[in-house]
């Protein structure tokens, strides 16, 4: 199955080697409250939505790469300086609209996390980029790309594009604040204007996914639909200084219009074909990961309707795992979700692997079902009461609900992955206020962009 977050299989991940207590929280600034172990009383909805964010926003906010004060890659609370200095470019974009969550809902300073976004935005001015993109990982320290793979040593254009997923959210959240908000704002817009999306079609009608000034064009992955990859296609469209053409979507993105199928999963049409061996859903960050910003419903193509898309996704692993062919203890309407993330490896070991319905190795992802409340409200608030109204001194730590576990093997990771930990509160606040969709999909190229491929938003009004 072709998606380069597999590669992550591969990449370093090992067995934890000791049991250290989290000694790195050195990012400075006023830490976010400690959360109490165990509830005195069932939490109710509200409170329940308030501290998961809360808890997902510490990732960014208490655990942020200190220098950078963008993301880390991973946190291990079990070997907290391991590859401590490991910055994620898509993972920050999360981590940036995680921050605007926590402006505005009062849980984290507004000057501070102004403070610190600019300190971020010019680390990523002076960070390597490639055509303007940057690379998968950077190092905090030096700003300097780390490999991310073979070959994969220079521009990622799909992580780039969630982090401009980031800073054009926060553009439109500060650009009308005081003076200090308004250089933020101006500083997220350079950036962001700054990555040359048309380089990375590699002069085709389609976009390619990586560029090494030493490899050039050798990995020629080409993003083609459907995977979690949309929002590239969408961004360098709605770009104002280095632009694709649409026919790189319709061409290279939708197939020439093959990407839709009438194939059926639990009586759920899956509306597009998933780039999984046998077409079934992908893992879930598929309907999340470029769907942070853009905003889904009532969004159409001639295509796809989005929101049946991202719903249907939704519903298709919630029923999978109620339905649990393959026995799982646990695995209920209470205890579901399938996307990629840490793994139980066969020997007990942590690994990484991409779960969904082809690849269930009875572990539950709590981003899965956390990051599917805009689709799956009642499904996904059962699961949030779970967490933590049951299971928190065992599935939930110092920055939200640990990466993973597994009833059926009395497994968790107390580990944590950017990717993961960062939609969780953005898509949440989606649910509840629609704050971080109202910022990216007001933004006027947002707006022309989708309209130059031919989409339509009935919320929008375009």
């Amino acid at each position: 199955m072709k998606n380069h977050l597999f590669l992550l299989i591969f990449l370093n991940f090992f067995n934890s080697c000791s049991s250290s207590t989290p000694s790195d929280k050195n990012t400075g600034g006023t830490p976010l409250p400690t959360t109490p172990a165990t509830p005195v009383t069932a939490l109710t909805d509200e409170q329940a939505l308030d501290q998961v964010q809360k808890d997902a926003i510490k990732y960014f906010w208490d655990y942020a790469e200190p220098n950078s004060k963008l993301g880390r890659e991973r946190y291990h609370t079990d070997d907290p300086s391991f590859e401590s200095n490991k910055v994620t470019t898509g993972g920050s974009g999360f981590g940036l609209m995680s921050l605007i969550v926590g402006v505005e809902r009062g849980f984290i300073p507004r000057a501070e996390a102004v403070t610190r976004m600019t300190t971020a935005m010019d680390f990523l001015e002076k960070a390597d980029r490639f055509h303007g993109a940057w690379a998968h990982w950077m190092d905090g320290n030096t700003g300097h790309a780390i490999s991310f793979g073979n070959k994969d040593d220079g521009g990622d254009i799909v992580e780039t594009a969630f982090l401009c997923q980031g800073l054009i959210a926060v553009r439109e959240y500060f650009k009308d604040g005081n003076a200090q908000e308004k250089a933020l704002s101006a500083k997220a817009d350079n950036l962001w204007k700054g990555v040359e999306w048309s380089w990375y079609t590699n002069g085709e009608n389609a976009m390619y996914w990586h560029w090494s000034p030493t490899y050039q064009w050798e990995m020629k992955f080409k993003l083609e639909g459907y995977n979690e990859c949309l929002i590239a296609y969408i961004l360098g469209a709605a770009s104002t200084t280095h632009p694709i053409p649409a026919a790189a979507y319709h061409e290279g993105w939708t197939r020439n219009g093959t990407i839709a199928t009438g194939k059926t999963q639990y009586g759920i049409p899956l509306v597009f074909k998933y780039n999984t061996a046998t077409g079934n859903a992908g893992p879930l960050f598929w309907a999340q990961y470029s769907y942070l910003g853009l905003d889904p419903s009532q969004l159409s193509d001639k295509y796809a309707n989005y929101w049946e898309l991202t719903q249907n996704q939704a519903k298709i692993i919630y029923s999978y795992c109620v339905d649990n062919p393959k026995k799982w203890n646990g695995y209920s309407d209470k205890c579901w979700g399938l996307t990629a993330s840490y793994s139980r490896n066969t020997d007990g070991s942590t690994g990484y692997s991409a779960h969904d319905t082809d690849n269930d190795l009875g572990v539950i992802t709590p981003t899965a079902a956390l990051s599917s409340f805009p689709y799956m409200p009642k499904e996904s608030m059962k699961f949030l009461h779970f967490l933590y109204d049951e299971k928190k001194s065992t599935y939930v730590g110092i920055a939200g609900p640990y990466d993973a576990f597994s009833p059926q093997f009395n497994w968790v990771t107390p580990r944590y992955l950017a990717i993961d930990q960062g939609t969780i509160a953005p898509m949440i606040e989606n649910y509840r206020t629609g704050l971080i969709w109202k910022l990216f999909m007001n933004a006027p190229e947002v707006k022309q962009g989708l309209l130059n491929l031919g989409f339509h938003s009935g919320k929008y009004g375009f």
